[in-house]
């Protein structure tokens, strides 16, 4: 049996040009499941609002990561890992990486997976929680592509990892390399989300407000980004020893004041009021190092931080292509096949 395993990122520009930001975002924001909205509206809203307003901003970030590492993180510890992947986990596994956006993308790595003829193929896209917007989009796009496909291999989706064991490990096992005692509280800060995306998850019609995500995932809730997030946390803290009241769930990068609450920046100025000038900050919804952990985080926030009186912000690495999670993802894998 030759099997495939596909994993996929959310993608990057190619360079810190803003001629490649502006294609990366147009193809990122004028993604339905990302900016939900009809097609026309939102053709109108990114290239004639959103990207003419932001490209030049968020060029100058990306121009910061280039700065500070000469490359892509996301890209580089993605081809690392697969690399890393497909050293271990056996002969009758190929493992393949594309990117949502940008190269390369799932297009043309699943046209080579169908020439060379595989039985099986397994899709893990890189995302511990699942949202529409990201996992969701992701398997959409990859259905689109297979629909086309004359032979059909068996296709298994891992759609989310948010409480696997191992995957909590690997977190845990990064905030043990810190002296993780001596911060006077920690921070888990989560992509944001509009609240009308966790909203839709529920197929009762009701909101996500209803119900106490706050507490994590139950049946009722078992699809919605918000509680896998609190979910996650809770097991890492578990696992950390960490009492309910040293920790606080976060969300950043958020567009407006409708995005999942509370958000990390707000959070930042109120561990100044409350006297907690050493801070620890993680992101366990990011598997691999990106602008968001590397410039938002451990640049933007802890630049803030310091000027509004903190002393330390100190931002945990993430997975990228340690051995551990090069571990976790192929026994993932097999637990799947």
């Amino acid at each position: 049996m030759k099997k495939a395993v596909l994993i996929i990122n959310l993608g990057s520009p190619n360079d810190a040009s803003i001629s490649s930001v502006w294609k990366f975002l147009k193809e990122f924001l004028m993604d339905g499941r990302v900016i939900d909205i009809p097609y026309l509206l939102r053709l109108f809203l990114v290239n004639l609002i959103i990207i003419p307003f932001r490209v030049r901003n968020s060029t100058k970030e990306y121009k910061k990561m280039w700065r500070k590492f000469g490359y892509s993180p996301i890209f580089k510890y993605t081809e690392s890992l697969t690399k890393k992947i497909n050293s271990k986990i056996g002969n009758d596994y190929t493992c393949y990486y594309a990117m949502r956006y940008q190269n390369p993308s799932i297009h043309s790595v699943l046209k080579k997976i169908y020439e060379n003829n595989h039985d099986e193929l397994v899709i893990l896209p890189l995302y511990p929680q699942y949202a529409a917007a990201s996992t969701g989009s992701t398997i959409a796009k990859c259905y689109d592509v297979i629909a086309k496909w004359w032979n059909f291999p068996k296709v298994t989706v891992i759609n989310h990892f948010y409480d696997d064991e191992n995957f909590i490990n690997c977190f845990v096992s990064n905030v043990k390399k810190i002296d993780y005692y001596k911060y006077d509280h920690v921070l888990f800060s989560y992509h944001g989300l509009p609240e009308r995306h966790v909203d839709k998850t529920y197929t009762d019609k009701s909101l996500c407000k209803d119900h106490s995500c706050e507490n994590g995932v139950t049946e009722e809730n078992k699809f919605c980004y918000k509680a896998m997030c609190y979910e996650t946390t809770n097991l890492i803290a578990k696992k950390l020893k960490l009492s309910r009241k040293n920790y606080t769930v976060t969300f950043q990068s958020r567009l407006d004041n409708k995005w999942l609450k509370p958000f990390t920046d707000d959070v930042l100025e109120d561990m100044i009021e409350l006297k907690k000038y050493k801070l620890l900050v993680l992101s366990p919804a990011f598997v691999s190092d990106c602008l968001e952990t590397c410039i938002e985080i451990d640049e933007s926030y802890k630049e803030d931080f310091i000027k509004a009186g903190g002393k330390e912000l100190k931002m945990v690495p993430s997975l990228n292509d340690s051995d551990e999670w090069v571990d976790t993802i192929i026994n993932l894998v097999n637990r799947n096949v």
